[in-house]
């Protein structure tokens, strides 16, 4: 049995019915929503445009599961677990009829909901959160209900991932577009000189950035609908909100019957996703915490990438079969219009909380040769462990073809390479891909000089 129908869940259910077939294994899916196995970080593409949807973002339909053999019900959410008897009780949200059924292996993939603070007016109209297929639409249908003036102004809540790119989604379709962000610099998942270069590039577009907004309330007009963000320091008018505040796990039955969860609120498994303590339950995807590789503590990190791990493992070992998740580095990328922004590891206050002793470095340097038409900059920060050298985080924000050189750097940190060895890595070379030295390992050359200069 397995509830919540995205990526940990119904890969954990493909999985199963691949090493078990219909005769040997009963595979029952709850969703509470209409929507299966779509990309949730496609969503601010599809609402700026770029991206025809949600059918574009569906990797695999409701049809297609139970074509599959698994037993999948939509619009069926589960309100209760009942651990000691080994069934669960769900609610049809069409009919309201509830009903207790029964397993023997349990899949928790609830997945995580958006942050949305009990602030005055945070649920009026206009005001939307971005998770599921159904915010996306919801948030589509108000903005094709506006009337198309000449100052149609949206205000972003937080500058995460989410928020920059709804940012981005916003401004593609003509408004203009306020960012407010509690803390001073956008993406809190780099250090702040780091999000310094976001935020110039997002002046640099047009979009207003706001750092240090303390948001006390969504103010409303005629009929209820949004009219500004309220924040101690003044309001910002308001056609539409969009709320990027970050998520949360979805543990509230789990916390309920009692399952483990960790300092961030996700639950606890081991390294075959199975939830301490319970040999029948397992969990996977944004409703769990995992152990960060570099760090050795857990961590709650939202991402498809890990949730479809997860569910792979999951579906081995509900089969029968043997499969673990050793852990993450935390790696994730983004973009806002043409700037991209990607990160690898531990920042600066990560170190520091767990007692690492390290240096930092930051270097400019370009995408391409500098002598090639399309060559452009980047900004590479390195985080090395002193003494040892050991890779700790990389950080990246540049122009095309930046992002997905931290994977260079993911690769170190999972192998737990020294920046040194780093220098050494045969990387692929040619004047349209590359300088000689690619930026990371001209990042790498002058951490292990700090290295050396910082001693013991």
């Amino acid at each position: 049995m397995i509830i919540g129908g995205d990526a940990a869940g119904m890969s954990a259910a493909s999985q199963a019915r691949r090493l078990r077939g219909r005769g040997e294994l009963d595979v029952v899916a709850f969703e509470r929503g209409h929507f299966t196995s779509y990309s949730a970080c496609g969503i601010p593409y599809w609402v700026g445009g770029d991206v025809d949807g949600p059918d574009r973002l569906i990797a695999r339909t409701p049809e297609e599961h139970r074509e599959r053999g698994i037993d999948l019900r939509l619009r069926t959410e589960v309100a209760q677990l009942d651990l000691d008897r080994g069934r669960v009780r769900v609610r049809d949200l069409e009919s309201g009829a509830e009903s207790w059924e029964g397993y023997d292996k349990l899949v928790i993939a609830t997945g995580a909901r958006p942050v949305r603070p009990p602030l005055p007016g945070i649920d009026a109209a206009g005001v939307h959160g971005v998770q599921t297929l159904d915010d996306g639409q919801a948030l589509l249908d108000t903005l094709t209900g506006l009337n198309g003036g000449p100052e149609r102004r949206a205000v972003v809540v937080g500058a995460g991932y989410i928020g920059v790119e709804m940012a981005e989604a916003l401004l593609t379709r003509g408004y203009e577009v306020t960012v407010l962000n509690r803390g001073e610099q956008p993406m809190s998942t780099l250090d702040p000189d780091m999000g310094r270069l976001v935020r110039e590039a997002m002046d640099g577009l047009g979009i207003t950035t706001v750092g240090g907004a303390d948001v006390t309330g969504i103010l409303t007009g005629d009929g209820g609908r949004v009219r500004a963000v309220a924040t101690e320091d003044g309001e910002y008018p308001a056609d539409v909100v969009a709320l990027g505040m970050g998520v949360e796990p979805e543990t509230t039955l789990a916390r309920e019957a009692g399952l483990p969860v960790g300092e961030y609120g996700g639950l606890l498994t081991d390294l075959s996703m199975r939830v301490r303590g319970r040999e029948e339950v397992w969990a996977g995807g944004d409703c769990v915490e995992v152990l960060d590789l570099v760090s050795g503590r857990e961590r709650h990190i939202p991402l498809g990438t890990h949730a479809n791990k997860h569910g792979q493992v999951i579906g081995s070992n509900v089969a029968g079969g043997y499969g673990t998740f050793p852990g993450v580095v935390g790696t994730a990328v983004s973009k806002v219009c043409s700037l991209e922004i990607a990160r690898t590891g531990l920042r600066e206050k990560d170190a520091e909380a767990v007692g690492l002793r390290f240096v930092t470095v930051t270097v400019e340097s370009t995408s391409r040769a500098g002598y090639y038409p399309g060559a452009a900059p980047m900004t590479v920060k390195m985080l090395a462990e002193r003494r040892t050298g050991r890779l700790l985080g990389c950080q990246i924000v540049g122009r095309e073809g930046a992002a997905k050189r931290v994977d260079i750097a993911a690769v170190a940190l999972t192998a737990g390479m020294t920046v040194e060895q780093i220098t050494a890595l045969d990387l692929g070379y040619a004047p349209p891909f590359s300088p000689v030295w690619d930026p990371v390992q001209v990042a790498a050359r002058k951490a292990v000089a700090a290295v050396r200069n910082a001693g013991a």
